[in-house]
């Protein structure tokens, strides 16, 4: 839907102008991202149905899950997990290209909160004093005009409850692509390409580091080095999906 629409939805929902959404929604109507079919007014962007059927890892659920342990001798890592599984082809890849390529960056929001809905009903990450994305480059941040991990931060923060900081971990180098580049040349092509600018503000903190997909996870050690430059932190990690 064009943004002007959902804007004046949005609007008309606060005036509880019930009749003009109505309207609205007749002539353009809410449809699902994955099946099209028309969504029912407490749903946004996805239907029930599909977002239950994109398959959930439930790591959380798991002690020494296959999350942590792929940085188990690498860094230190208090939890680590990933929502849900990404294959290529599948519905999920159509919601993430939506998310970073599409401008829909609602979607990360929507989607982190519905993580956060199962995540909060156990202890897992509640020891956590602040969320911190994974930064763009001011680049690419000023190229696709947002950044998709801040989305889903935005969502975790508000089921969480835990503040979401944005601008203390940042990139300092671009870097090209990952993809297609084998495990070695990922390492080389994250590395040292963070910084964090107030290490006293990190320091003796608990820092969920979120980002979009796991695949290697070399960027996410690369941020976790530059996190660690903090006195006594702790790092903990989620990421949407897992490839």
């Amino acid at each position: 839907m064009m943004p002007f629409l959902e804007a004046f939805k949005k609007q008309c929902k606060m005036l509880k102008c019930n009749f003009l959404t109505d309207f609205i929604n007749l002539l353009y109507p809410n449809l699902c991202l994955i099946c099209g079919e028309s969504l029912m007014k407490n749903e946004e962007q996805l239907c029930s149905k599909c977002l239950y059927q994109i398959p959930k890892t439930n790591y959380h659920l798991i002690k020494n899950n296959p999350i942590e342990k792929r940085f188990w001798g690498k860094v230190p890592v208090v939890q680590a997990t990933s929502f849900f599984f990404f294959q290529k082809g599948s519905p999920f890849q159509k919601l993430l290209h939506q998310l970073k390529y599409h401008g829909n960056k609602e979607l990360g929001e929507i989607l982190g909160k519905y993580a956060a809905a199962d995540l909060i009903l156990t202890d897992y990450f509640s020891a956590v004093d602040m969320i911190v994305p994974v930064p763009l480059h001011p680049k690419k941040y000023n190229q696709r005009g947002y950044n998709q991990s801040e989305w889903i931060g935005k969502g975790l923060s508000a089921i969480l409850q835990k503040p979401q900081i944005i601008d203390n971990l940042v990139r300092i180098k671009e870097s090209t692509t990952q993809t297609k580049k084998s495990v070695y040349e990922r390492y080389e092509n994250t590395e040292g390409i963070f910084s964090v600018k107030d290490k006293n503000s990190f320091s003796n903190s608990h820092i969920l580091l979120i980002d979009d997909v796991l695949t290697t996870g070399s960027t996410l050690e690369a941020c976790i080095h530059a996190l660690l430059t903090a006195e006594n932190v702790q790092i903990s990690v989620f990421t949407l999906a897992v490839a």
